[in-house]
């Protein structure tokens, strides 16, 4: 029987780069099974890669900041078993606290590096980590900073001398002050996401104007019966709803750029992005949409939300997207382009925000002024895949099915 079992990255991250964030334990600390070991951060969500089984964390192999390649090991936990088999006194010198050159044994090996390297004691530094801990990347940001602040500090002049207190150094006055916030790796994964599509695809954008009048109405009809279900009823399940009636209408929307063909999706499997603050964005999946009705849109979308607010989606939940929505008008903008596609996806709506505008209507033959609820929508494309027929085509359907609204 083996002594030692490892801890390896999950095979199912979608080619998707994945950073160690943090090790909630240290070497020698006691494990059950299942216990949450470490975490993994990747540009859609951050996951707690947990024991595969009883022991002790013997040896940490990638530290925090490590690039973790699918099937990676991470670490090795010595097992239970092997644990019982050995002589008191060695079993006494694993389980001994690792020597701590900070005085404190509550930081990574990584981060014990750091301080033997930079000479910065990890107590003074700012944790980005979980639970507010240091980790290697913070260690890093402190040292680059404190190098800035060596580097751009100007030597005395001898005029100056006299004329400023004690201790105190002249100021540039035409530079700015300015101080160092350190890259999240989901912040990095999505630069380079970013990057890589606009880099890939020519990126074109159509943009429509959509009356929500009749999507408001049946909302305010609706959404207490929806409300005795526990469904909360939102604008967003409507949106979702009539990209399947316009992807009915040009499916070719739905699709993936290959060299040598394009590969046009059955399911409809919506993404919808999520603002995570200053942490960057995730897009959880609603799988199938194309099967589902709009009670049953809207709780999906109901719970991924409630999940993703708590921090609780898995790899799973971001997996499988053939379309994405990007509901940008939620944070007051009216107009974004182009919205950068999550490739290898081909298109990407952006709903811009709804607010009250002056419009005109035919009524019996004669115009009129109206107060109508309105809102910009866009479909940014791969040019590659798709033309302006197929784009207007597509929101030509996706507006009228909002503004048709029955029920």
């Amino acid at each position: 029987m083996a002594d030692f079992a490892d801890v390896v990255v999950p095979m199912e991250q979608e080619g998707t780069k994945a950073v160690v964030r943090n090790w909630l334990k240290q070497p020698g600390e006691m494990v059950a099974l299942d216990d949450p070991l470490v975490e993994l951060e990747t540009d859609k969500v951050t996951q707690e890669i947990s024991s595969p089984a009883a022991g002790i964390l013997d040896e940490i192999v990638m530290s925090s900041g490590a690039d973790a390649t699918p099937g990676a090991v991470l670490g090795r936990i010595r097992l239970k078993d092997a644990i019982a088999t050995e002589v008191p006194a060695r079993e006494s010198q694993r389980l001994a606290p690792e020597a701590d050159n900070t005085g404190s044994d509550r930081f990574s090996p990584a981060v014990r590096s750091a301080f033997e390297q930079y000479g910065i004691d990890p107590a003074t530094v700012v944790g980005t980590g979980l639970d507010g801990r240091v980790t290697r990347l913070d260690m890093d940001a402190a040292f680059e900073a404190k190098q800035t602040r060596r580097d751009e500090t100007p030597s005395l002049q001898s005029s100056s001398i006299g004329h400023e207190p004690p201790g105190s150094l002249a100021r540039d006055p035409i530079r700015a002050r300015s101080h160092m916030v350190a890259h999240t790796p989901m912040r990095l994964s999505i630069a380079r996401h970013m990057l890589e599509s606009v880099t890939t695809a020519p990126h074109v954008t159509s943009i429509f104007e959509a009356d929500f009048t009749a999507i408001t109405r049946h909302r305010e009809r609706s959404k207490a019966a929806f409300a005795a279900d526990g469904i909360s009823l939102s604008y967003t399940a409507y949106i979702i709803t009539a990209c399947i009636a316009a992807m009915q209408a040009v499916p070719e929307i739905n699709s993936r750029w290959h060299d040598d063909h394009l590969e046009v999706f059955d399911d409809i499997n919506i993404g919808v992005g999520m603002a995570l603050g200053d942490k960057g964005l995730i897009v959880p999946v609603i799988q199938q949409a194309q099967d589902l009705s709009l009670s049953a849109i809207a709780a999906r979308l109901q719970e991924l939300t409630n999940r993703g607010r708590a921090g609780g989606l898995t790899n799973a939940d971001m997996r499988g997207s053939t379309f994405t929505i990007s509901n940008h008008g939620v944070s007051g903008s009216l107009v974004a382009a182009p919205i950068i596609i999550n490739q290898p996806q081909s298109a990407i709506l952006g709903v811009g925000k709804m607010e009250k505008r002056v419009v005109v209507r035919e009524v019996d033959g004669a115009d009129t002024i109206q107060i109508r609820p309105m809102a910009y929508v866009s479909l940014t494309i791969d040019h590659r895949a798709l033309d302006a027929h197929q784009t207007n085509g597509w929101l030509t359907r996706f507006v009228e099915t909002l503004e048709g609204w029955q029920g």
